[in-house]
């Protein structure tokens, strides 16, 4: 049934949903793109389709909530996020896919189980540095950071178009970050056609646009009960689906 679509309309559909949800919640809508990508297509096409994509639904969100993004915050994470360029080559070690998938999935969990005086909070600059050096560099080695991203805003206390606004800037950066590093294994990447990345990149600003209204809508208070109660359960498919793979 699926093989019968054309992958430009697949991929469409996909991103056009995924970026409605990471519209209204600043979050999930990467990593499940992400997941569904790593399906349908190989590693590299996978990485490469998924950076290109969240660059344009994080960019375009971030120029929509532009007025409501916490530019103090941004600096820090860059303070973080450019020297995490190094840790893929520092570093020989990558975890595999479903350590990663583990790892992640129990980050949300270990981050509420923290007192309050030791919750990670993106408003304090050391926070802030550290997301932006684990985020940036967790993007570059695994693809996916969302869930670790995620910690260090869902406890507090700004807007909720603050928090949509500020998270779509860092991930555009992250991505812009991610495409560049992952751009030498073009020749790799099986050529997909200028369509499926139209396609994509059209449906990433069209599901963000759709967003915008719904979260209008929201209050705070709901926008943060629901983003817990998302984070929490993508959280647990992260993991699920790091086990399976590890068994299976």
């Amino acid at each position: 049934m699926l093989a019968a679509i054309p992958l430009s309309i697949l991929v469409g559909a996909v991103v056009v949903a995924t970026s409605v949800v990471s519209g209204i919640f600043g979050m999930a809508g990467g990593l499940v793109l992400m997941l569904i990508l790593g399906v349908l297509l190989p590693v590299p096409a996978a990485m490469i389709l998924h950076g290109v994509t969240q660059f344009f639904s994080n960019g375009w969100r971030a120029v929509i909530w532009r007025q409501w993004i916490d530019w103090r915050i941004i600096a820090y994470y860059c303070m973080g996020a450019f020297p995490a360029l190094i840790v893929p080559v520092a570093i020989a070690y990558v975890p595999d896919k479903p350590a990663m998938l583990i790892s992640l999935g129990l980050m949300p969990y270990v981050a509420l189980m923290l007192p309050e005086r030791l919750a990670l909070d993106a408003t304090k600059r050391s926070h802030a540095i550290v997301c932006g050096f684990l985020v940036a560099g967790l993007q570059l080695v695994a693809g996916v950071a969302g869930p670790l991203l995620d910690t260090f805003f869902v406890r507090s206390q700004m807007d909720r178009r603050a928090v949509v606004a500020t998270k779509a800037a860092t991930q555009a950066l992250s991505h812009s970050l991610k495409v560049g590093y992952y751009g030498v294994l073009l020749s790799l990447v099986p050529d997909l056609g200028a369509d499926v990345y139209g396609a994509a990149i059209l449906a990433a600003i069209a599901g963000t646009t759709l967003a915008g209204p719904v979260l209008e809508k929201l209050t705070n208070e709901n926008f943060r009960r629901w983003t817990q109660t998302i984070v929490l359960c993508v959280g647990a498919i992260s993991v699920l689906q790091g086990i399976w793979l590890l068994l299976f």
